[in-house]
């Protein structure tokens, strides 16, 4: 049984970082048949995280009183209706309406996710969530080459047509092939009657929200739209654009998948800063046009931005697990909005030197803030 829940919510995640990373491949084709320019692009493909974001703290408290059983297929549902509504939009208004639905609908992909493995696998929890992880983010080697190759043969509409089908498909498997807890083992009790200020008031929760602001803000902002658009500003075809975008997600599987596994070893906070200072060096290689090496350390080192999400975990009791890391995914995925519009917006005036400069200088006021976690802290839950 423990085995099916992981699969099942691995094919959820893995719905997820495809959807979320498509419009990489795609954005020359949006911009054409649409009309759009780069903040346009920027404001439509970020709808995803800005709706991903809204629905995170009332999905925290569903889950932590529901359960992920019926959540998480429910909400895939409303991901499957905005898949069709983007695929025959003939307007701006239109495909942003289905970008926003997929956002909702893939919100409880992960948080969901989370929430089972904290009851199913308490004594592995970092290294099973980031394998979760590791393996759901081959959704976005999917979105690479094999997308340039698919929409070449299918067209973009036709490809997000398909990708409904496949996901109310999971929707149903993941509601008749999970249980919430394992037998034997109650839901827990408590989260129902606390409220959100006990997560709030949590100061170094908050310092890890903020970093996953900026680091898997920024890992997410340029993996599902602007590392691809900057390899086609810098001239390139599709289809190696799509190589170098399977170079960036497939390093950031291999970075979630060794992620959990250093961490538990080496300490979450050590292994968070260390990260994310070569995430750094990798957008510095990004703004020098050492494309290769970037893209490598952007993937492979930015992936550990998931850490904060295990960190969380560390940081709340076990009836507030929901709740506490939908909280840093807020902050994470509200960044990615946040940074994918505002990229675009600087991209249009002022150059992509300055929109890369900006994210380095986000990313590195956040781990000044992020220091004070370094000290050991007793681990609640």
């Amino acid at each position: 049984m423990a085995a099916r829940i992981f699969f099942l919510f691995t094919l959820g995640y893995f719905l997820s970082y495809f959807y979320r990373s498509a419009n990489a491949v795609l954005a020359k084709d949006l911009s054409r048949d649409l009309g759009l320019g780069p903040a346009e692009l920027g404001f439509m493909t970020s709808l995803f995280y800005l709706a991903f974001a809204a629905a995170q703290l009332p999905l925290g408290g569903l889950l932590d009183r529901v359960g992920p059983r019926a959540v998480t297929p429910a909400l895939l549902l409303v991901a499957a209706l905005g898949s069709v509504v983007f695929g025959l939009a003939q307007s701006f208004a239109v495909l942003a309406l289905g970008r926003s639905l997929i956002g909702v609908g893939m919100a409880a992909a992960l948080m969901g996710s989370m929430k089972a493995f904290s009851l199913w696998f308490p004594r592995t929890y970092a290294t099973v969530s980031t394998l979760l992880v590791g393996l759901g983010a081959t959704g976005g080697l999917l979105a690479a080459t094999p997308l340039a190759l698919l929409k070449e043969a299918l067209g973009w509409r036709g490809v997000f047509l398909l990708g409904s089908g496949v996901v109310v498909l999971v929707a149903l498997l993941i509601y008749l092939g999970v249980r919430n807890t394992p037998p034997g083992v109650p839901w827990p009790q408590g989260g129902a009657r606390v409220s959100l200020g006990e997560v709030l008031r949590n100061g170094r929760l908050l310092r890890v929200a903020f970093l996953g602001l900026a680091f898997g803000g920024s890992f997410l902002a340029l993996q599902t739209l602007w590392a691809g658009a900057y390899a086609y500003h810098l001239g390139l075809e599709a289809v190696a654009v799509g190589n170098l975008l399977f170079l960036y997600s497939g390093s950031a599987v291999a970075g979630f998948l060794v992620s959990g596994f250093l961490a538990d070893r080496l300490g979450t906070a050590r292994v968070l800063l260390a990260s994310a200072l070569l995430f750094a060096l990798g957008i510095g290689l990004l703004s020098l046009k050492l494309l290769g090496p970037a893209y490598l350390f952007l993937g492979l080192f930015g992936a550990f931005n998931i850490l904060t999400l295990t960190q969380a975990r560390e940081l709340v009791p076990s009836h507030l697990v929901a709740r506490g890391t939908t909280l840093v995914n807020l902050f994470a995925i509200g960044g990615t909005f946040l940074l994918q519009w505002g990229m675009g917006m600087v991209v249009g005036t002022l150059g992509y030197g300055a929109a890369f400069a900006g994210l380095l200088g986000l990313l590195l006021l956040a781990l000044s803030l992020y220091l004070p976690l370094l000290r050991p802290t007793r681990t609640r839950g």
